[in-house]
C-alpha cells in the first residue's frame, strides 16, 4: 500500500510541475483574421471610402490609405466584386521556407487588386499583441464589398501573464480588440451611409467585443 501511494505521489507531482513549467513557458502566438462585408447602397465612392477611413482610425495608431483608379468607368461597374488575396512575396526564394517553418505564418501580404481604396494599419500594446491590418473597398453593381483581413502576434505565459490577465479583464484581449476595429469600420459606414451590410465570410468565427466596447451597442 506504501508503494502504491508513493507513486501516486509521484505522478501528481509530474502533473504539477508540468502545469507549472507550462504557466512559466512565454509562448508567442501568431493569427489570422479575415472578414468580408457585403455593403449595399448607391453612395458615391467618396463618401463611403471616407466612412471607411474614420472608422478605421478609431482603433488603429497607425495607416496608410490609398485610393487608386479603378480599371473600369465609374458609371458601369463590375457584376462582380474583387477579392483580397494573400501572397508570399519571396515564393520561391531560399529565404521563403525558413521564413515558413513551423510555428510561422511565413511572409504573407494581403493584397487588394481592383480595389477602389486600401489601407494597411496597425495597432500595438507592449508585451501584449502587435495587430496589422489591411482594408480592401471593392466596388460593384450592387455596391461595395469590404475585406479586412488580420494578423496579429500575442504573448502568452511567462512572467508577465498575470499582468496581461489583468490588462484583458480591464480593457479586453487581443482577439476582441480585432473583432473591435473590425467592427469600427463596419459601424461607421452603416452610420454615415445607412447602408444594408452583411457579413458574407469570416474565418475565425466572429467573437465578443471588449466590455469597454458594448455599452455602445
Amino acid at each position: 500500500m506504501g508503494k502504491i501511494l508513493l507513486f501516486f505521489s509521484f505522478l501528481i507531482l509530474l502533473t504539477s510541475c508540468g502545469t507549472v513549467n507550462n504557466v512559466l513557458t512565454e509562448k508567442s502566438k501568431t493569427i489570422e483574421y479575415y472578414r468580408i462585408y457585403d455593403i449595399k447602397t448607391d453612395v458615391k465612392f467618396k463618401d463611403i471610402t471616407k466612412a471607411a477611413s474614420n472608422g478605421l482610425g478609431r482603433n488603429t495608431t497607425g495607416a496608410h490609405e490609398a485610393t487608386p483608379i479603378p480599371s473600369f468607368p465609374p458609371s458601369n461597374p463590375p457584376e462582380k466584386p474583387g477579392r483580397f488575396k494573400l501572397e508570399n512575396p519571396l515564393k520561391g526564394s531560399n529565404f521563403s521556407a525558413f521564413a515558413g517553418q513551423a510555428g510561422s505564418l511565413g511572409l504573407k501580404i494581403a493584397t487588394c487588386d481592383e480595389s477602389i481604396w486600401n489601407a494597411q494599419a496597425s495597432k500595438s500594446a507592449e508585451g501584449s499583441f502587435n495587430l496589422k491590418l489591411t482594408a480592401c473597398l471593392f466596388r460593384y453593381k450592387e455596391g461595395y464589398h469590404l475585406d479586412l483581413y488580420a494578423n496579429f502576434n500575442k504573448k502568452e505565459g511567462g512572467l508577465m501573464e498575470i499582468s496581461r490577465k489583468m490588462a484583458s479583464a480591464m480593457v479586453g484581449t487581443p482577439e476582441q480588440w480585432v473583432e473591435k476595429t473590425f467592427n469600427d469600420i463596419i459601424r461607421q459606414i452603416y452610420t454615415d451611409t445607412q447602408a444594408k451590410i452583411e457579413l458574407k465570410e469570416s474565418f475565425p468565427e466572429v467573437t465578443d467585443l471588449p466590455w469597454v466596447d458594448k455599452k455602445i451597442h
